[in-house]
């Protein structure tokens, strides 16, 4: 993909103290058209980043919550169009720019309010108007924000090394593309991709009024509770009830702990059910969990198929059914192992759990 640049403005954001938390200035260093631009040093410094911009995949409902990527819908209210949308409103001003002056007036509005962004930090920050000829003319808008890099060195013939007090990389560049590209040719006005880092919130923060998909582990999280709470309304179908709000109260901590042990409330068949609904929407999501230091990770269909988790008297037991072991790096002795049938292993332990029942280790079976 070759896009062409049709207006440039490059602006240096100042930020005193830390995260965002002194006073924040900006000076406008220039803004160009096609032909500046194809003449200056900005080309080859930018030179690509459009094309990974355009293709960086993004999913609609990510796999993390913290996903780096991600598309961005405009929030209306009912029955009213895209125009009633301030942000929708600042990025088609940009687009409809048709004078270097008229572009950068836009810029300057935009800017202003990234400096009132949480958190911002000193840096770079280029907007683009920017066409990609072979399919229309409607122009793309960039927004790429590049920090401050304050420990890269430069060589200098009169100190050999010395530091750039404001280099920028595009290495780390955070971006905005409007409107999104979901394929060559097909773009989609209501929406727009963001890239920012995981930890930073930079162009959620600036965009107050777009709203963002639920990542896949947000979706179980309430696919888990609406089952938790139909679970709960039907053992207890009155709310006043003793029993259902002592349940209610034990459930809500349960739901705010970070770490959380096996709840011991449904039937097998119960949990395969509800496991079921979530696995219909996304079929490849995964199940993580510990027994004591041992990490577990797997597919939530393989639940109650593959997957088993028992009893062992007072103690847990992990069942993992599969066709083929793979071991990676190191050597372990483990993999020399001509492994014994289930029974025998069962028989095993059941009589160590009997031995140690009988030493006083634990409650009698």
């Amino acid at each position: 993909m070759n896009f062409q640049v049709d207006f440039l403005s490059f602006f240096v954001i100042q930020v005193d103290g830390k995260e965002g938390q002194g006073g924040k200035s900006y000076k406008h260093y220039a803004t160009m058209d096609n032909y500046d631009y194809d003449e200056s040093d900005v080309k080859k410094f930018l030179d690509g980043e459009f094309a990974r911009i355009s293709k960086r995949k993004v999913e609609k409902n990510p796999s993390t919550e913290q996903a780096p990527t991600k598309i961005g819908r405009f929030i209306v209210e009912p029955e009213h169009d895209l125009s009633s949308n301030p942000n929708f409103n600042m990025f088609a001003r940009l687009r409809a720019a048709e004078e270097k002056e008229e572009f950068k007036n836009a810029c300057d509005d935009l800017v202003r309010m990234y400096l009132d962004t949480s958190a911002v930090r000193g840096g770079a920050l280029i907007i683009v108007q920017a066409t990609l000829n072979t399919h229309s003319d409607d122009p793309f808008i960039f927004v790429l924000k590049c920090d401050f890099e304050p420990k890269i060195a430069r060589i200098t013939e009169s100190s050999l090394v010395s530091e750039v007090e404001m280099a920028i990389s595009a290495r780390n560049m955070k971006s905005i593309m409007y409107p999104y590209m979901l394929e060559e040719g097909m773009n989609d006005e209501w929406e727009l991709k963001i890239h920012q880092s995981s930890h930073a919130r930079y162009f959620e923060d600036f965009l107050k009024f777009v709203t963002y998909e639920q990542s896949m582990p947000e979706i179980v999280n309430d696919h888990v509770m609406g089952f938790v709470q139909n679970y709960v309304e039907t053992k207890w179908p009155d709310a006043s009830n003793e029993e259902r709000q002592q349940e209610e109260r034990e459930l809500e901590l349960w739901a705010a702990s970070e770490k959380r042990d096996l709840q011991g409330k449904w039937e097998p068949l119960q949990v395969v059910e509800a496991a079921q609904h979530i696995v219909e929407l996304k079929p490849e999501i995964e199940v993580r969990f510990k027994l004591d230091d041992t990490a577990v990770r797997g597919l939530l269909s393989d639940f109650g198929a593959k997957l088993h988790i028992t009893k062992l008297h007072d103690r847990y037991a992990l069942i993992i059914e599969g066709d083929a072991f793979t071991f990676e790096k190191g050597f372990s002795p483990i993999e020399l192992l001509q492994p014994e049938s289930f029974e025998t292993v069962a028989e095993r332990l059941k009589e160590k759990r009997r031995q140690e029942a009988e030493d006083g280790d634990t409650p009698p079976w």
